[in-house]
């Protein structure tokens, strides 16, 4: 089975539909203001206008009001919810929508714990530890940390480019990876020719 694609922190409609056209399986909007990325359910219509079925729409919450989250889920036909803060897993499960769980990787972490607490997410999402970021740092982290008995889908983040997804494929054998600022010109403004580069590695692996 090939690893599957998201890329996520999209601002813009034509690198929505560049993600389209390159394979991209999933799209991720970030609703965290305090984020570069950062969306509305306002400024949605137009950068869902041109997804077409079977492409998944992922919306990025950090430690939300559940107000925001069920706004947001009222205006904007999201398929997944992806949690990248310190939200309990009955927060996660309370919105009637599948969802996926983040974690900053560090050394002391039992990452198989944390799949056992969150036993009901679709996916586990590995990103690197930064001490003032929720994520989107551009960093990778140590791959030999991830168990191989991970009870949970893996969905490897944190670093990956175009240069380091095939070995990162090789050596984690993640279900997806997830990529944001190793697509981009600048926060928020992706780059189609890397966008393109990283999907082709993905499917080279």
């Amino acid at each position: 089975m090939r690893c599957r694609i998201k890329i996520c922190g999209l601002t813009r409609p034509e690198d929505v539909e560049t993600c389209v056209e390159a394979g991209a399986d999933a799209i991720g909007f970030v609703f965290y203001s305090e984020s570069p990325r950062a969306v509305t359910p306002q400024n949605m219509q137009a950068l869902l206008a041109n997804i077409p079925a079977f492409v998944q729409t992922v919306g990025l919450f950090v430690n939300p009001d559940r107000r925001w989250v069920e706004e947001v889920c009222q205006a904007v036909p999201l398929d997944l919810l992806q949690f990248h803060g310190e939200e309990s897993r009955a927060f996660c499960e309370s919105f009637g929508k599948p969802y996926i769980k983040a974690i900053r990787v560090r050394p002391e972490l039992d990452l198989l714990q944390y799949c056992f607490t969150y036993a009901s997410a679709r996916g586990v999402l590995l990103d690197a530890y930064h001490p003032n970021l929720w994520g989107g740092s551009g960093q990778s982290f140590d791959w030999s940390l991830i168990p191989k008995n991970c009870s949970l889908p893996v969905i490897l983040s944190g670093g990956l480019n175009e240069s380091n997804v095939g070995e990162a494929i090789r050596a984690v054998h993640p279900f997806a990876v997830d990529v944001s600022s190793g697509v981009e010109i600048s926060k928020g403004i992706k780059d189609a020719s890397r966008i393109q580069a990283f999907i082709s590695g993905v499917l080279k692996a």
